[in-house]
């Protein structure tokens, strides 16, 4: 057990993911809070968590919990996570971090006013085989890197009132899916500098295909597409002049990778061995912040994901989606 008790805003099926894997890493899962009883209570039992909340204000008002994991969908988030932070609460809030920068701003900004960590759930990026990605790019084992590429294409409900298309429940592939490429984007290559991006519409005006084309400082190109009306290879790369990576599907789950040097020589193959979903190793590392006073993450810093989120933003703007809260 570490010094932080954790608990679970919502009990949907990420929230279940998450909670096996902090019982994997043994952390102190002590509550989680649901929208009836009876939700929470066949949550805690599911996980043997001692407290079940009927609400989510009875949650955060727990004077035993340290820190809440928001689970909800992300138009969501922005209220939850405020409605946390407000009750003293430190906040790991599933990604797409917000709707649109401006409600991550908001969060920024009032976890700053009270001393709190706000985290985005990027899960991908603490995962062991990221870790040793950086750690080869900070080597210099690729050289300078010339272009990044990565897809996040599924098969889901295409049920016009699923909140996956509906507008007004936040839908489209950009923030469910592509959240994963343009983070990972930002990642090895920073922020763009320029962004350029097509998108298929559908029925409801949610976005179903999205593809981007961004260039970045020193000129490096990245590419990424998301699709939620079809499967795809969710594979992704990085390009260097002295090498590439090459990293197998599901690229952004525990997997494996290969640095490969421009004769076709494999330098390096790299294989996960992750106990679980490997969702524990961001919350090792809100963890770890926490007690050394940072408030501000490493491997993902809360200013990075307010910036996503604009990048968010703007891809949004150019393919032609726009939220009905958004109109207000």
């Amino acid at each position: 057990m570490t010094g932080l008790r954790w608990g679970i805003l919502a009990t949907g099926g990420i929230a279940g993911a998450f909670a096996s894997d902090l019982r994997t890493a043994r952390l102190d899962l002590v509550a989680v809070g649901s929208r009836s009883q009876e939700s929470a209570d066949a949550f805690a039992a599911r996980f043997d968590i001692p407290r079940a909340h009927p609400s989510y204000e009875d949650l955060v008002t727990d004077p035993d919990v340290d820190i809440i994991y928001v689970s909800t969908p992300h138009p969501m988030h922005h209220e939850n996570a405020r409605l946390a932070l407000e009750n003293g609460k430190h906040v790991l809030a599933e990604k797409a971090f917000t709707l649109n920068r401006a409600e991550a701003e908001d969060l920024q900004a009032l976890a700053a006013e009270r001393g709190l960590l706000v985290m985005e759930a990027m899960w991908t990026r603490y995962l062991p085989h990221m870790v040793r990605i950086r750690e080869l790019i900070s080597a210099g084992a690729l050289g300078e890197i010339r272009a990044v590429s990565a897809d996040h294409t599924q098969l889901l409900p295409s049920d016009p009132a699923h909140r996956l298309n509906a507008l007004e429940l936040g839908g489209g592939a950009l923030l469910d899916l592509g959240i994963y490429p343009i983070s990972f984007i930002w990642d090895i290559l920073g922020a763009p500098t320029s962004i350029r991006a097509v998108g298929r519409l559908i029925e409801t005006g949610a976005d179903s295909e999205v593809a981007t084309v961004m260039t970045h400082e020193g000129g490096a190109i990245s590419t990424s597409l998301s699709s939620s009306r079809a499967a795809g290879p969710n594979v992704a790369s990085i390009i260097g002049t002295d090498a590439h990576i090459d990293i197998d599907t599901v690229w952004y789950s525990p997997t494996t990778f290969r640095v490969v040097l421009p004769d076709g020589t494999v330098q390096e193959t790299y294989t996960s061995e992750v106990e679980g979903r490997g969702m524990q190793y961001q919350a090792l590392a809100a963890e770890r912040l926490v007690r050394d006073g940072i408030l501000e993450g490493d491997i993902l810093p809360i200013a990075e994901s307010v910036a996503i989120m604009g990048t968010l933003d703007e891809i949004r703007a150019q393919i032609g989606v726009r939220y009905p809260r958004e109109e207000v």
